[in-house]
């Protein structure tokens, strides 16, 4: 196990998740390939308890994930990845070396830009019917894995670098998950490739699946 600043087994961090959220499991992810002892606490989003007042003064916008580090809280799941890979202190998770860490900030601007309104917001349609329209989202998803697709043809880690990096993990979950919002990724083996090794790395934990779109 990685150490922090503190004993994380006398006071692990929690991370206030939902199991059916990407940006939850991606949060949750992170923290395990890192080797961060933490407890996951499940917010219960269909009884409203992320609008409680208890939730919202954890975050303000009453959205999962919120990591609370022993009294420092951090809501927002790209947030939460960069926070617990300084934490841990220097690594390969978040090059300090200009272009590398520019390259790994260009992702984490896809996955909360052209993945949230893509892959993940085709998947929101699917699994808790949300009113987007389905032939605009379902497009901008397989625009933005044809240039993931491309950039994945000649190396192996997404921003460029010899080891995976928060940039990987912060757009995982919502790609391996794209077949439930009717996104179909066999037209894409480079992308797929990526997943596995993803999958393969040590602390990795699934996210949960659900019978919508293709996978049903």
């Amino acid at each position: 196990m990685r150490k922090t600043d503190k004993n994380p087994e006398d006071n692990p961090m929690k991370l206030y998740h939902f199991p059916l959220s990407g940006h939850a499991h991606r949060a949750a992810l992170f923290l395990s390939l890192a080797g961060v002892e933490h407890e996951l606490i499940e917010v219960d989003l269909a009884a409203g308890a992320h609008k409680q007042p208890e939730f919202l003064a954890l975050n303000a916008f009453g959205e999962v994930p919120v990591l609370d580090d022993d009294g420092t809280v951090i809501a927002d799941s790209l947030a939460i990845l960069v926070y617990v890979a300084r934490k841990i202190g220097p690594s390969h998770w978040l090059p300090t070396e200009p272009a590398d860490e520019a390259r790994v900030q260009r992702w984490l601007s896809v996955a909360a830009g052209k993945i949230a309104y893509g892959a993940c917001a085709a998947r929101l349609i699917t699994v808790f019917g949300a009113p987007f329209r389905v032939e605009e989202v379902i497009e901008r998803a397989h625009a933005t894995l044809t240039v993931m697709e491309k950039t994945l043809e000649g190396q192996r880690w997404i921003a460029g670098t010899a080891q995976p990096t928060i940039a990987d993990v912060a757009l995982y979950s919502y790609v391996e998950r794209a077949p439930e919002g009717n996104v179909d990724l066999s037209g894409y083996p480079s992308v797929r490739a990526w997943l596995r090794q993803i999958e393969s790395l040590p602390g990795f934990v699934p996210f949960q699946r659900t019978r919508a779109g293709l996978e049903a």
